[in-house]
């Protein structure tokens, strides 16, 4: 089946009653400027203008950065966009304000604020480089940290081995990012996706509708995918159906046939990295009216799902639900949500045999705040361990080219890409980098009903609009541009042609804790 036969938008009855709603219209993945939607986003400095200035507007026109800004019609300079200055990095050049201000008006601080921000994987660095990169839909200018955080493990201490000189004729336009989700060579439809990553499982309960559609636009403008996660199939999703997971949990919560029928992939949710063993859970204020008719649950009632699937106890019944759904879907991949347990290598080649074709690995480093720190700091196995354990049994079984192998739980930019793939992973599953970057900034209230400040991963009235579905939708598309762009940077850097090349590369990667740099 060719590429352009399975990207084709599904067209039904159901569909059409959808198409003509302004959040339908043709989606492209064109970079558009998209500001924050706050006046006064969160930086690192804070630009001070004294009663000295005189509205002159030297620094309008020397700033590079936009930090300073008159208005079509306006007399006076307005307020700096605080959060786009580089700091004293810009006093070095000929374009500094500070610099050129005739009168001396203007001052720099830092901004004390800025250091609240975030944890230490997703220091406050990381945070606003994305909401940079989904304002520009490019790499993060000069001073701006978008590699590592400070956590002091995992892909904080791997870094990524350049040769001295790169191959000369390696071009950007040469380099493949896209990957082959089917490689089992089955009857299965041969999808295909443009860029490495697509986006994982947020349940319609714990992420708004306007998030979940802005997470389908951008995936249908990438060629990728985006997951229901386990909270049903929203009717608005139908007219992305086409670029759209639908994840069957434990709870079976919104799981039916036609849901299954008009998915290009199921997802097996078995355990999440960030809680093995704990199930899934969404606390009562977050089960709104909306939320528990497409649960099939009563409002106001916490809902569980139990772990694990009380019909799966083996590969043989594993096997069981997989033909399950290919009689129900002849044309979807088989997808198998694992955490990463001491056994994830068995796991993987069980689940392989089993008939999967994807074997999505989540490691303990991702999920929302809703995610309890006893379960993610000490249960699950660290992503990076997992993927290279994985790979290198796949290898000796002799199966490796035969399944895709996708990583997720902590991916937090295009480095943590490169080292996943690097690896041994075909590619990797986002979750956190989107949300930050549609303006979160780390707050953990996710498990509350109205508790998130950005009215992203809630379900109640009033606060879910505080997102526009436009607005989301070109800030991800920005994104997933500048992911793209820096990804072929690094890969040009490197000297690989391809993502596919990238594969198992452990040799361009090496660990602080023993070849220090």
């Amino acid at each position: 089946m060719s590429a352009s036969t399975i990207n084709k938008p599904v067209q039904n009855a159901a569909t059409e009653e959808f198409l003509d709603r302004p959040e339908y219209a043709r989606v492209t993945r064109d970079v558009k400027p998209m500001p924050p939607r706050y006046r006064n986003e969160l930086g690192k400095f804070r630009v001070h203008r004294s009663s000295e200035c005189k509205q002159c507007g030297r620094c309008v026109e020397v700033c590079r950065y936009g930090v300073h800004n008159r208005p079509d019609g306006y007399r006076l300079i307005i307020r700096p966009f605080d959060y786009r200055c580089i700091g004293p990095d810009c006093e070095k050049t000929d374009t500094c304000c500070l610099k050129t201000c005739p009168q001396n008006a203007l001052s720099l601080t830092t901004n004390p604020v800025f250091e609240t921000l975030g944890d230490y994987r997703w220091t406050p660095e990381l945070i606003t480089s994305t909401w940079q990169m989904a304002e520009t839909g490019h790499a993060p200018g000069q001073g701006r940290e978008c590699e590592t955080g400070a956590s002091g493990g995992g892909f904080d201490r791997i870094r990524l081995r350049f040769p001295a000189t790169p191959p000369a004729d390696l071009r950007p336009e040469d380099i493949s990012t896209e990957i082959h989700l089917n490689r089992r060579n089955d009857s299965r439809q041969r999808l295909k996706i443009d860029v490495p990553w697509y986006g994982g499982g947020m349940s319609f309960g714990s992420t708004s509708i306007n998030a979940i559609l802005s997470r389908a636009r951008s995936a249908k403008a990438w060629n990728t995918l985006t997951c229901t996660g386990e909270g049903g199939y929203v009717d608005r999703l139908i007219p992305y159906a086409d670029y759209v997971i639908t994840q069957v949990a434990t709870g079976l919560f919104g799981v039916r046939e036609e849901t299954i029928q008009r998915a290009p992939v199921v997802e097996f949710k078995y355990a999440q990295g960030a809680k093995p063993g704990l199930g899934g859970h969404l606390l009562g204020d977050k089960n709104t009216p909306p939320v528990a008719a497409m649960r099939e649950a009563v409002v106001g009632v916490p809902l569980f799902s139990p772990f694990p699937f009380h019909s799966v106890y083996s590969i043989e019944d594993h096997k069981k639900h997989i033909d399950w759904i290919a009689h129900v879907n002849p044309r979807a991949l088989i997808s198998a949500k694992v955490s990463t347990p001491a056994d994830v290598d068995m796991v993987a080649v069980g689940s392989y045999y089993a008939g999967v074709h994807i074997v999505h690995l989540d490691g303990s480093y991702g999920g929302t705040g809703a995610a309890p720190n006893i379960a993610k700091k000490n249960i699950a196995m660290p992503i990076e361990y997992g993927i290279s354990r994985v790979h290198r049994f796949l290898v000796a079984e002799g199966i490796r080219d035969a399944v895709t192998v996708i990583a997720s739980g902590g991916i937090r930019n295009p480095y943590d890409i490169v080292k996943s793939i690097a690896l041994g992973a075909d590619g990797v599953v986002i979750g956190t980098a989107e949300v930050v970057a549609l303006g979160c900034i780390r707050c953990g209230n996710c498990e509350s009903g109205c508790g998130c400040p950005r009215g992203i991963t809630t379900t109640a009235a009033g606060y879910c609009d505080r997102i526009s579905i436009d607005w989301g939708t070109q800030r991800l598309i920005n994104l997933y541009n500048a992911w793209r762009e820096m990804l072929v940077d690094i890969l040009c850097r490197l000297g690989v042609e391809s993502v596919a090349a990238l594969r198992g590369r452990t040799d361009l990667l090496y660990h602080l804790d023993y070849e220090p740099e």
